[in-house]
């Protein structure tokens, strides 16, 4: 489930940014073909992978794993508003492309993810 979930909000991200898998591998220094396993949920990155790729899109790692744990959370919770693919951070501040004014407030001081 988490994997699936972190390669869903990748790959609404990149789409959100009208980006192609190629173009987000080379910022990430990554190869294209695990790019795309990892948004399709097949393999499970490291804590670099992920930080490159985060920040490949314009994201903080701790940013990119709020957006799976507001994910997850939705999928246990039930039917939710999906991610539209605008950035944000934990800290409540905007990033780039996001209107001021609608800053998201910072998640709990730890955030405890397991794996199913």
């Amino acid at each position: 489930m988490f994997r699936h979930a972190v390669g869903g909000v990748l790959r609404r991200r990149r789409l959100a940014q009208r980006r192609t898998l190629k173009d987000v591998a080379d910022a990430a220094r990554i190869s294209m073909p695990y790019l795309s396993e990892l948004e399709r949920g097949r393999k499970e990155a490291s804590s670099e992978v992920l930080a490159a790729a985060a920040r490949a899109l314009g994201l903080g790692l701790a940013d990119l794993l709020a957006l799976v744990h507001d994910e997850v959370a939705g999928q246990a919770a039930g039917p939710r508003a999906a991610d539209d693919g605008r950035a944000t951070s934990v800290t409540g501040r905007p990033r780039a492309g996001r209107p001021a004014g609608t800053h998201r407030a910072a998640p709990p001081d730890a955030l405890l993810l397991a794996a199913a």
